[in-house]
């Protein structure tokens, strides 16, 4: 006989026992490895896996709680020849397992909101905190637009000098964003620019928004760059799209 705990998880999931979300698939189409790393928002418990080794042609997956919401992004360059783990781009405090830490940038994020109910979800790719590798996520299944969002082009090909961030041998392996370079408000959106009013693309961020249109390029660049998908959709991340 069914006991009592069992009945109410069935009957009341997702307010007694943590209803499942949604199955992030991670797939990395990049010609090298990458090390991606997860982060949930508002420190709440972390997922099952928050750092892990992606070699090129692989696939891995992850499931989240509903409601969630958190941010994924893909280390580079990742060793342990220094006796550490240490990554190039996108570390998250030299250890495979991120386990809280965000990505220093510059790194390409997806950001992730996931309503409980079937409601409403929210998802982007962001090159705020500049870039470091190609990126999109899409959701599968669900209702709605439910629109993949991407940003496939390379931007560290073309970077500009001033926001390049390279390796020992010279290498750009990252492309800043104006405001991790500057620091200054009219770049951050801080301060007396913290309104979308005065806060307003600039050349730096036109950079991204002309090669990433459905990119994050700045702040306030939500127009063209959140995307929404009802009904509870799984979603796909990929590296180098």
């Amino acid at each position: 006989m069914m006991n009592t705990r069992v009945a109410l998880c069935l009957i009341f999931a997702s307010f007694l026992c943590g209803a499942y979300g949604a199955k992030i698939t991670f797939v990395n189409k990049c010609s090298y490895t990458v090390w991606p790393g997860t982060l949930t928002s508002a420190q709440k418990p972390q997922l099952s896996k928050t750092g892990f080794e992606l070699p090129s042609g692989q696939t891995t997956s992850v499931d989240t709680p509903t409601p969630w919401e958190g941010r994924f992004w893909a280390r580079t360059g990742c060793s342990t020849s220094s006796g550490k783990f240490t990554c190039a781009t996108a570390n998250c405090g030299d250890q495979l397992e991120c386990n809280g830490a965000g990505a220093v940038p510059p790194a390409t994020l997806a950001e992730l909101h996931i309503e409980a109910n079937g409601g409403q979800d929210f998802y982007d790719i962001s090159n705020v905190d500049g870039s470091n590798l190609p990126m999109s996520i899409a959701p599968e299944g669900g209702s709605g637009d439910c629109k993949p969002s991407s940003c496939p082009a390379d931007l560290n090909a073309e970077c500009p000098a001033e926001l390049q961030m390279k390796d020992g041998s010279g290498k750009v392996v990252a492309c800043k964003s104006a405001c991790v370079a500057f620091n200054e408000p009219k770049y951050c959106c801080t301060g007396e620019f913290s309104t979308p009013e005065k806060c307003t693309p600039t050349q730096y961020s036109e950079y991204f928004e002309q090669r990433c249109p459905q990119a994050y390029s700045y702040a306030y660049d939500d127009k063209s760059s959140t995307f929404t998908c009802f009904q509870g959709p799984n979603y796909t991340i990929t590296f180098c799209p």
